[in-house]
């Protein structure tokens, strides 16, 4: 009987989890836009500092590749499990990462800009179209009411920090209505990312601590301000005061957050990808920060930055591919 018992209790501790194109999480488009990320770092690096082009060529093929593949498992899911898909948008958490497919498409159309300009143009029209309907119902939903204070995590700054990416990557479409809409989506993003920030803010100040499986999107923290800094320098045309002080304090909420983030014992799962995009803003905007004062202390800050962003993407790629081929990403 005891032994019954035991088997019995096991089984249901320990039942046999599902591997199916369901469980795809949407997040993990989170991975194209760290890389592509990455990528564009990369390049300012070539041009200021003579780096070889291929590096950074190549690490944009490879974000190219992963959202092909990662489209084609998700278009799949929602072929094959289209309430999954529904559910997944609904959520007032995870929806907010469809957010993530907008900004991958919009940071795509510069990495392929240098190869094919129309298809750079359509991308980013697309991705643009996205962010936008994308931010819409995000804050109509919020606008509903009665939402859960609990519920405003980091996440919820995607879209805005969606929106300022167009104009992180549209300073230099040649249509002739694209200044006005950098200009608009500026205005949007700012002030979404600003209010949703403070919100945030306020939740985790005074609400339990982020669950273990959430601390990596505390990162996101950093990215409306390193982001910020890109959008309004590409808007205004130049790094002024204002955008110094957009960088400085991204790098410090930057250096608040790692060490809640990177902390020992941490378990893998896709939502450790919000690390990179804001990392990878982050390092971009150092890039550019240093290339303008020509300080060495900013150059060693802005290489050093991106030494920890190429090490952690190349960590996370290793330890994605691993649980893709052993089935854990889609259990």
């Amino acid at each position: 009987m005891q032994s019954q018992s035991l088997n019995s209790s096991s089984s249901v501790v320990a039942p046999r989890a599902e591997v199916s194109v369901r469980n795809l999480p949407v997040n993990l488009f989170a991975s194209v836009m760290g890389l592509s990320g990455l990528a564009l770092a990369w390049r300012l690096v070539h041009e200021s500092l003579g780096v070889p082009a291929f590096v950074g060529e190549a690490v944009g093929a490879f974000a190219l590749v992963v959202f092909v593949l990662i489209s084609a498992g998700y278009l799949t899911k929602l072929a094959r499990h289209p309430q999954a898909v529904q559910a997944e948008f609904r959520h007032p958490v995870a929806g907010n990462f469809f957010g993530t497919i907008a900004i991958s498409v919009l940071l795509l159309s510069v990495v392929i800009a240098p190869y094919s300009a129309p298809v750079a143009h359509f991308a980013w029209t697309v991705g643009l179209i996205a962010t936008i309907a994308l931010s819409f119902v995000v804050l109509s939903r919020l606008l509903k009411g009665q939402v859960d204070a609990s519920l405003a995590v980091p996440a919820w700054i995607i879209p805005g920090v969606a929106t300022l990416d167009i104009p992180v990557t549209g300073a230099h479409m040649p249509m002739a209505w694209a200044a006005e809409v950098n200009l608009a989506a500026s205005a949007i993003g700012a002030v979404l990312a600003l209010v949703l920030f403070t919100m945030i803010i306020g939740r985790l100040v005074h609400r339990d601590p982020l669950a273990p499986a959430m601390e990596p999107s505390l990162m996101i923290l950093v990215a409306p301000f390193a982001v910020g800094f890109l959008a309004y320098t590409n808007v205004v045309g130049e790094i002024d005061r204002f955008a110094a002080m957009l960088f400085y304090f991204g790098l410090f909420i930057f250096a608040v957050v790692a060490p809640k983030v990177f902390r020992k014992g941490a378990t893998f799962s896709p939502n450790w990808w919000a690390i990179g995009f804001p990392m990878a803003a982050l390092a971009n905007a150092a890039l550019k920060y240093a290339e303008l004062r020509a300080s060495v202390a900013l150059w060693v800050v802005a290489l050093v930055l991106l030494a920890a962003l190429n090490v952690a993407l190349a960590v996370l790629t290793v330890k994605t591919v691993r649980i893709a081929l052993n089935g854990k990403l889609f259990a």
